[in-house]
């Protein structure tokens, strides 16, 4: 009853300059991930509330990882409808999640195949490959359609990540809530973050 999200927020992703005028301009669409690893699932991503975090990411991709893609690092900003949301701060989906999990490990031991797992990335202790997450918020959708129950349209979830900000903190250096868009038509609208003018 209260999955569905009313009102629009704003929301960032990092990308190449390249990319993000032509998103902005019409020319081509953000593509969906579907990498196995993906923290929460399968679709577009974005930083909630977060242009500086999806820049910091743009730039980390642009010079650690294989995205030659990401020369220029930006960020497109976009107004967001999440609709039917499997918001994973809300106690109730979060027992989703363990009864997707039960029906992924019965499923795998059916056929003999190994669970997925969470990894950490090479040179990083925290788990970044989150190939379990992934598998079970699939899983969830996956139990959805078998059910005929509407499908979920986005997903959100809350990350603690990085460094504690100072000895025996509970706040991290890269907090962050994230969104995964599966409906594209949730996303409303693009633009072009600004910069913070002086006023008065």
């Amino acid at each position: 009853m209260y999955s569905s999200r009313p009102g629009l927020i704003a929301a960032f992703h990092g990308c190449d300059e390249s990319l993000a005028h032509k998103v902005i301009s019409g020319q081509v669409e953000l593509r969906s991930s579907h990498n196995k690893y993906d923290w929460i699932g399968h679709g577009i991503y974005f930083w909630d509330s977060s242009p500086s975090r999806a820049f910091e990411f743009a730039k980390f991709l642009g010079q650690n990882r294989r995205k030659k893609s990401i020369t220029r690092p930006a960020v497109i900003g976009a107004v967001i409808d999440l609709g039917l949301c499997l918001d994973l701060l809300d106690y109730q989906n979060l027992a989703l999640l363990k009864t997707a999990y039960s029906i992924l490990r019965e499923s795998c031991s059916a056929i003999g195949k190994n669970m997925p797992a969470n990894k950490p990335a090479l040179g990083n202790q925290e788990l970044l490959l989150r190939e379990l997450d992934c598998a079970v918020i699939e899983m969830v959708h996956q139990f959805q359609r078998h059910q005929n129950i509407p499908p979920f349209d986005s997903v959100r979830g809350v990350f603690w990540e990085g460094k504690e900000l100072y000895p025996n903190a509970g706040f991290r250096e890269k907090n962050h809530i994230q969104i995964c868009i599966r409906n594209p038509n949730c996303i409303r609208g693009f633009f072009l973050p600004r910069q913070k003018v002086h006023w008065p």
